[in-house]
């Protein structure tokens, strides 16, 4: 139900049967050039930030080189014109990222998205809000354009099984009543490479635990610094914290923002070599809606750092059960305000939301 109209906060229903197995139904078949594109949060806006922190003027032709290896996706196709939000705060940007984990050794096939963040640039460019939409919300999936799918309750990312980047709009903006003005799909694998290229990323772990996945490597409380495989080792964990999900988000937006941190202060703009491999290494892994300007945005981001990004999970009442499934339930209310203010570019009100 759309987050931007009145609606009941009492929890759904649970009818055994009523969602089938989104992670893997009716998952489209694609080629391995579609399947590049199924990625996940922010390795776009990164790389571009970085470069507009250099100077976008001295690095416009070679961002119009690497523009032309970036993978192209239809991401509005199909989407009903008359269903889609108006645009509220024209100067704004909503960013819609999407990805998977292609080498998540909990990886059991199927076309998914692990990861769903929507990124909102204000209209004064000074900094930006990324909104993670955890993947178990349980909204109400438009039908796909085949028929074959959806037209009922489902958790959010049966949308991408079942209809690809095209429903998964639909469904996002259905589901906040913000309208996606573009979309960017990264593999969050690729995060290793970046990472690498960087000469690793500092991270603080607030808790120590080991990881469930071979090597099990043991994550000690406190600072530290992590290579490409370690991060993407600690940003994969979920199955040891009673919040699941919730702390994989949290890990995420930490690689997240070391990641920009370190592009911006690790001596990346003073050497070519290291540039051109980090910028390579992330155009590797992301994919951008048709229409979107990389030399425009990075313009745009010259400024980002870590310090100009806010966090914000998007409101919710917590987990629960539909029939046989595990589901997270918005929070009506809160999420209907929290929206609200993304919708009308309210920067302070979104910040706030986050304390």
């Amino acid at each position: 139900m759309p987050i931007g109209e009145q609606s009941s906060e009492t929890t759904p229903a649970a009818s055994p049967g009523s969602a089938g197995s989104p992670a893997t139904a009716g998952s489209p078949a694609s080629s391995p050039r579609r399947r590049r594109g199924w990625r996940i949060a922010l390795v776009a806006l990164l790389a571009l930030a970085l470069l507009g922190a250099g100077g976008v003027g001295a690095g416009a032709l070679y961002l119009r080189s690497v523009e032309q290896d970036v993978e192209r996706v239809d991401a509005f196709t199909g989407v009903p014109t008359e269903s889609r939000p108006p645009v509220v705060a024209r100067d704004a940007t909503n960013i819609m990222i999407l990805g998977s984990d292609s080498r998540d050794p909990e990886r059991t096939g199927g076309s998914r998205t692990d990861t769903i963040i929507l990124a909102h640039l204000p209209g004064d460019r000074k900094s930006a809000q990324l909104v993670s939409i955890p993947r178990d919300t349980w909204v109400d999936v438009p039908r796909s354009t085949d028929g074959r799918h959806g037209g009922r309750p489902a958790k959010i990312n049966a949308a991408f099984a079942w209809g690809g980047i095209p429903l998964m709009v639909q469904t996002v903006e259905e589901f906040t009543r913000v309208h996606v003005d573009h979309v960017a799909v990264v593999d969050f694998a690729g995060f290793q490479e970046i990472i690498d290229a960087l000469g690793g990323v500092d991270i603080t772990v607030d808790h120590r635990f080991t990881s469930i996945h071979p090597p099990l490597r043991t994550f000690p409380a406190g600072r530290q610094t992590m290579d490409g495989a370690t991060a993407l080792d600690y940003s994969r964990q979920r199955k040891q914290f009673p919040d699941g999900d919730f702390a994989r988000i949290r890990h995420q937006q930490q690689v997240i923002r070391a990641i920009l941190d370190k592009a911006a202060t690790g001596g990346i703009l003073t050497s070519p070599g290291k540039l051109d491999d980090f910028v390579r290494a992330a155009s590797a892994s992301v994919s951008v809606d048709r229409e979107m300007s990389l030399l425009e945005l990075a313009t745009e981001l010259r400024g980002l750092r870590g310090g100009n990004l806010t966090f914000v999970t998007s409101p919710s009442r917590g987990t629960g059960r539909v029939g046989s499934e595990s589901v997270v339930f918005a929070d009506e209310r809160r999420s209907r305000e929290f929206y609200d203010a993304v919708r009308r570019d309210a920067t302070a009100e979104i910040v706030r939301a986050a304390r």
